[in-house]
């Protein structure tokens, strides 16, 4: 067997085609979203999934074992590109947050998601027989990831530093931690809730007051969550058509092309084209641990788990604030809404999930 029929033979095809999917409906929603006002978006988009498909062979041809060896690397990496966007990156609406190149913008906090599984990887494969982290570990992996945190709530970006810290709460279960460690961490940050507040800016804080009650302020912070929720309900059961959906056509639902884009699906597809949308992700969530499960050495097994959780708290957080059941705080939706170093990032994962489960088959 030569090495293209291994490839050939050992893919994991399922992946990709539920990727490419996904990927086709997305493009589908965004033309909508955008064809009225800016049609460029789509386009650009087109783009971004041609570069991301490049990076996912990428991922997949490196062998992702190499990924442990160059963990501080991508760490050093992610901490420089997060201070220099502070300092040189394009401000829009008051944030910094992209490097501007030419019409495309990078977002290297996308980048430091990734940077903190491969992390926890690291972490997890080396401490294989220990019988779970304590406070003492606990404390060094907080330390390290506090940096790329504090850099990120700095740009600002509430929602991209939540998942950071989300990701790798979720990783501690994958990775093991003790009982005790646990608990005591639990009452620590429940005590830290009042500090976490107030350290909040005032704009972030109208956003979480405004999911509690969205009529507080209907025009203001109230807006986006009650515009989504007209969109999605009014889709009914099968949707009012491609590019006939009236919240995105005539403008009234904001952010339409990347926090709220399920929002357009369920208006324009309705109750069963969302129950596919969502169909598709579970079944590649699945698809992905059942890759970690399989994997041939821990690292790569943690990998997976630590993927599938960024895809699962994603879509999780991003359908959430669309039918107003978390507050608005800009988490997009994987491989749907429109960003270019989203759908890179996102490529990658699929490019690393390949690797492992192709790689399981040989030495």
């Amino acid at each position: 067997m030569n090495r293209w029929s291994k490839i050939v033979d050992n893919m994991d095809w399922s992946i990709i085609t539920i990727v490419f999917v996904i990927i086709f409906i997305g493009l589908l929603s965004l033309y909508s979203a955008t064809n009225v006002l800016s049609p460029i978006i789509f386009w650009k988009q087109a783009l971004w999934v041609v570069l991301g498909s490049f990076v996912m062979l990428l991922a997949f041809v490196i062998d992702y074992r190499t990924l442990m060896c160059m963990t501080w690397l991508i760490y050093i990496i992610a901490i420089i590109s997060l201070v220099l966007v502070l300092g040189i990156g394009k401000e829009i609406a008051g944030a910094r947050r992209w490097f501007s190149i030419g019409l495309l913008g990078v977002q290297p906090s996308e980048v430091a998601k990734v940077m903190v599984i491969i992390l926890m990887g690291f972490y997890g494969a080396r401490k294989k027989h220990i019988d779970g982290y304590g406070l003492r570990d606990l404390l060094k992996l907080f330390i390290i990831l506090s940096i790329p945190t504090l850099l990120i709530l700095a740009q600002p970006d509430l929602g991209t530093a939540g998942i950071i810290v989300l990701i790798a709460i979720c990783m501690f279960f994958v990775i093991g931690i003790k009982k005790s460690a646990f608990i005591t961490t639990l009452f620590i940050m429940i005590g830290l809730l009042p500090v976490a507040w107030l350290s909040l800016k005032d704009y972030q804080q109208a956003r979480i007051l405004s999911f509690l009650d969205p009529h507080r302020d209907p025009l203001g912070t109230g807006y986006h969550a009650i515009q989504s929720k007209i969109a999605v309900g009014s889709g009914g059961l099968l949707g009012k058509g491609f590019l006939h959906g009236t919240q995105t056509q005539l403008m009234f639902l904001p952010e339409h092309h990347t926090d709220f884009i399920f929002s357009v699906v369920a208006e324009e597809w309705g109750f069963l084209g969302s129950a596919v949308v969502i169909s598709l992700y579970l079944l590649l969530i699945t698809r992905i641990i059942s890759v970690g499960i399989k994997a041939k050495d821990r690292f790569g097994a943690i990998l997976c788990f630590g993927i599938a959780i960024y895809f699962a708290l994603h879509v999780f957080i991003n359908i959430a604030m669309a039918i107003g059941l978390a507050p608005v705080v800009g988490v997009p939706l994987p491989f749907i809404s429109y960003g270019g170093s989203f759908m890179l990032v996102n490529m990658a994962c699929i490019g690393i999930v390949l690797s492992v489960s192709w790689r399981r088959f040989f030495s």
